[in-house]
């Protein structure tokens, strides 16, 4: 065990110490917990996670190690401004293994705490809400001060960070990485039936997927392509994805939505639901510490069905700032926020949960078929 000291400083001038593991250096970020107790890879390269410190609730990470596959993002890097763990695993046993997870974020240039009290500090964080953090080996009051320093989350636009600059197609399925039938060998695909355009906000690789398994062929596009492109490009349905920081600073992509609703049918996941909601006049809002895990209970208003869904956000849409036409669809049984919403006569939905759920629960693929449905 390591005898070097680091320490994980909060704005409010709480310190927790630990060992450092990953790269040697001095981050910042939002401090937030995920309640997950799998998938730290897909946590770890989630575009939304950008400019956030991801303190993991389950007591030990790193057991399963990293592998090229699990990864989120779509250019492959690693998006957390820092990572916060109770014990990392010495040992990576498992099939798929290709790394450590020290070694993965040592080479991703990624600044790691361990044993840090993260029973305490998810509980700090709960009832004093999430807020700015520093990581180090400087000083506890050095770290404090840089904390108090960080950029705030509140307006800050962090979609033009991770989004591409250029489109690209995407063809890969769930099938890419499933195992292929033990007697046949093949993973089953799908023809084509719909043109996709997809705005990368910062989207995930298995949205990705589960549109090219529903059916879809996939044009991703930069966040700042204006309507006008989209349109000329000549989809049946436009997506729009998930992404990091706050939708309201984000006003090229409101923009940008408000030119399309109407003209296409349109679904929205997560940043992609506040976007469309803010396109229909509605305004978001930032929660406390907002949803972040995969065990996040949703009912579904439409059906009355309770669903189990993965989330990861810190902002919400403010319900009573909603138009009349925009339907309640989704609630967060938790705490009553918005968690999707419906415009039947522009063809248009969104929810702010992940249906694709890498991982996570699968209660809600069907909401891909949903929009396929919309578009036949």
């Amino acid at each position: 065990m390591s005898t070097e000291r680091a320490y994980l400083a909060l704005a409010d001038g709480t310190v927790f110490p630990g060992r450092p593991f990953g790269a040697r250096d001095l981050t910042t970020g939002e401090a937030v917990f995920t309640t997950t107790m799998t998938g730290y890879q897909e946590v770890l390269t989630d575009p939304s996670y950008a400019g956030q410190i991801v303190v993991m609730t389950a007591s030990e990470i790193g057991n399963v190690g990293v592998n090229a596959e699990d990864s989120e993002s779509v250019d492959g890097r690693v998006h957390v401004a820092g990572f916060v763990v109770r014990d990392l695993s010495p040992l990576a046993s498992n099939w798929r293994s290709e790394e450590s997870l020290d070694a993965y974020l040592a080479r991703h240039g990624k600044v790691g705490i361990e044993g840090v009290d993260t029973r305490k500090l998810t509980r700090h964080l709960r009832d004093h809400g999430a807020q700015n953090a520093a990581i180090g080996t400087e000083a506890p009051e050095v770290l404090v001060r840089r904390a108090r320093e960080a950029v705030d989350m509140n307006g800050l636009d962090l979609v033009d960070v991770v989004s591409p600059r250029e489109p690209y197609r995407w063809t890969e399925g769930r099938g890419g990485w499933k195992v292929p039938d033990p007697v046949t060998g093949v993973v089953a695909s799908h023809e084509p039936k719909h043109h996709i355009v997809a705005i990368d906000y910062g989207i995930k690789k298995n949205i990705l997927r589960c549109l090219v398994d529903s059916g879809c062929k996939v044009t991703a596009v930069p966040a700042r392509m204006p309507a006008s492109e989209i349109l000329a490009l000549k989809p049946d349905g436009v997506f729009l994805s998930n992404g990091p920081g706050d939708p309201a600073a984000v006003q090229y992509g409101i923009a940008t939505v408000r030119d399309l609703v109407g003209k296409v049918p349109i679904f929205g996941i997560c940043l992609g639901h506040q976007l469309l909601a803010s396109a229909l006049g509605g305004k978001t809002y930032k929660l406390k510490f907002g949803h972040r895990g995969a065990n996040q209970p949703v009912k579904d208003l439409t059906t009355g069905r309770i669903e189990i869904t993965t989330q990861n956000h810190g902002f919400c849409v403010d319900l009573d700032s909603l138009p009349a036409r925009a339907q309640r669809t989704h609630v967060h049984l938790n705490d009553g926020t918005s968690e999707g919403i419906a415009v039947p006569e522009l063809r248009a939905f969104s929810v702010q949960f992940h249906p694709e759920a890498a991982a996570g629960p699968h209660d809600s693929l069907y909401l891909f078929e949903r929009f396929t449905q919309m578009m036949g």
